[in-house]
């Protein structure tokens, strides 16, 4: 286990804790449109990665990015995974500051983009890694997992829900760039893995279309 990683569940987990009970720290340093466009407080669109709602959130994230986390320091070291973890959480922001521009309320926390970079730059090394969702006590391949996050993921983002509190954009825009990240510096395994990659990707071209091209916003 990589110390580097520790160190980052270490830190999160600190200032995540810290703000549970510093409302002034969490309203400075989550992400939030108006904040961030309107007074350029641009330390937003990373520092949001460090808090978290609740201890729940914290420990789903953080318990994902132990078990995860290692793949990509395997695969691409220990620079690799700084900037997977850190490109992820700032891209994913950037997507969902140009999603809710003009929404200055839209608010969010939480490391999930950068978590998703690491699960999915994970899955691009090994498309069919057994992942256990929830109770199910059967592992589903990391591909077909893939395709349904993204499905739901891009769903709930075109179709918000008004009690739905989770930053879709965020995640989707993190797991992007992991993904990419992944086959840009292994595209001969991205070869090999093409048909797995392709079905995973079917959602995020249908969202590239509709955000891009129709723009749609959700």
């Amino acid at each position: 286990m990589s110390p580097v990683l520790l160190v980052i569940i270490a830190v999160t987990a600190i200032i995540s804790y810290i703000a549970f009970n510093n409302q002034a720290l969490f309203e400075k340093y989550k992400f939030n449109v108006g904040a961030i466009l309107q007074r350029k407080e641009y330390i937003r669109l990373l520092s949001a990665g460090f808090l978290h709602a609740d201890l729940m959130h914290l420990l789903f994230n953080m318990m994902t990015l132990y078990f995860f986390g290692p793949i990509v320091v395997e695969a691409f070291g220990i620079t690799g995974f700084l900037i997977v973890y850190f490109g992820s959480i700032l891209l994913g922001n950037i997507f969902s500051l140009y999603l809710y521009q003009n929404q200055a309320w839209y608010s969010a926390i939480g490391a999930s983009g950068g978590v998703s970079g690491i699960l999915f730059a994970s899955i691009a090394m090994i498309p069919d890694l057994g992942i256990y969702f929830f109770f199910i006590p059967i592992a589903i391949p990391g591909y077909i997992f893939g395709f349904l996050y993204f499905a739901y993921s891009v769903y709930m983002m075109l179709n918000p829900k008004h009690n739905d509190n989770i930053g879709h954009a965020a995640h989707l825009g993190g797991a992007f760039f992991g993904l990419v990240y992944a086959v840009g510096l292994q595209p001969e395994r991205a070869v090999e893995n093409a048909l797995f990659l392709g079905i995973m990707a079917l959602p995020l071209i249908y969202m590239a279309y509709m955000v891009f091209v129709k723009k749609k916003i959700g």
